[in-house]
């Protein structure tokens, strides 16, 4: 099979596929319409987020037998029309589930005892210990809402905090662990100290979070966002904020992550969010550490192995 890489892959990639027999050519430098034009040549693709694979990408590839996500989320393909070609897709969660939980509980950590504010004021010579004052996360009750991959990673390394856990997933059935009790929405509304979103985006998630869903917490809650951006309704957060709702936020993700795309009223929004000093950001690298960047091409890998295998059967 031949391969083609669209996207910065660890160097490990290639070794990695030519032990399978697998001839890949690199070009993280493509772009949809370069790829587009040379997909026909392929068996397989290999992409993080560089572009859309939509159905007129497809169409364009009828040796096409494989895409390989290299990441946890499948929103950019078109898995409809891929399904309707026969394409199978594989993805690699198994591989930035840890990173991510450790980014979720970094965040958490930093906003509820106030670091970043903190080691702002002291470069500035201020030093104020009261106002500084943090809170634990032990004794808290921590929602986590999806409870795949990186929710399960998450609910692990909270285990040490000595917290309780819940869980919920719509998708999911019995799906509770040792280290998460399996509830409903309507307790999670009730019970929750602290949330955090782990679902893939879909139709049924994109704007699931608005305001109507935060108001109905019973009590005002920590809020933690590392997986899709667009699942968050930003203005109904930053209201949720101004309000009292929500106590803080943390958020790797935003509903439009090209500032020179952003329109007016999502600008306004996020300037309102950046003057408060209750809500932190990082720039979508929750998942992108550097063992992470090697563990998803072996999970990749892994699963192109299991795929050639049942494909010669």
């Amino acid at each position: 099979m031949r391969f083609l890489i669209v996207d910065e892959m660890h160097p490990s990639i290639l070794p990695l596929l030519a032990d399978l027999g697998i001839e890949a050519d690199y070009e993280p430098g493509i772009d949809y319409r370069q790829a587009k034009s040379v997909i026909r040549q392929y068996e397989g693709l290999i992409i993080r987020s560089k572009f859309f694979v939509d159905a007129g990408f497809l169409q364009a590839a009828p040796r096409l037998q494989l895409i390989a996500r290299a990441g946890s989320g499948l929103d950019n393909i078109d898995l409809v029309a891929a399904r309707r070609q026969n394409i199978h897709i594989i993805n690699a969660p198994e591989g930035n589930r840890d990173a991510v939980a450790e980014h979720v509980i970094g965040m958490l950590l930093a906003l509820m005892n106030k670091v970043c504010w903190a080691n702002r004021e002291i470069r500035q010579w201020i030093w104020q210990r009261e106002a500084n004052r943090g809170e634990e996360i032990r004794g808290k009750t921590v929602a986590i809402i999806g409870y795949g991959n990186t929710g399960r990673a998450l609910a692990k390394k909270l285990s040490g905090f000595e917290c309780r856990v819940l869980c919920y997933d719509h998708k999911l059935t019995a799906y509770a662990d040792k280290y998460a009790m399996e509830v409903s929405m309507d307790e999670i509304w009730d019970q929750a100290d602290i949330v955090s979103i782990h679902l893939p985006l879909t139709e049924k998630t994109r704007r699931l979070v608005d305001y109507d869903y935060l108001k109905r917490f019973r009590k005002p809650v920590y809020f933690v966002n590392s997986a899709r951006g667009e699942i968050v309704v930003l203005r109904d957060l930053l209201k949720a904020l101004q309000e009292g709702i929500v106590r803080g936020a943390c958020l790797d993700v935003l509903e439009c992550e090209k500032f020179e795309r952003l329109t007016e009223e999502q600008k306004q929004t996020l300037e309102a969010l950046f003057a408060l000093p209750q809500v932190l950001f990082t720039p979508h690298v929750a998942g992108w550490t550097r063992e992470s960047y090697v563990r998803i091409n072996e999970a990749l890998v892994k699963k192109i192995r299991m795929f050639l295998q049942q494909s010669n059967q």
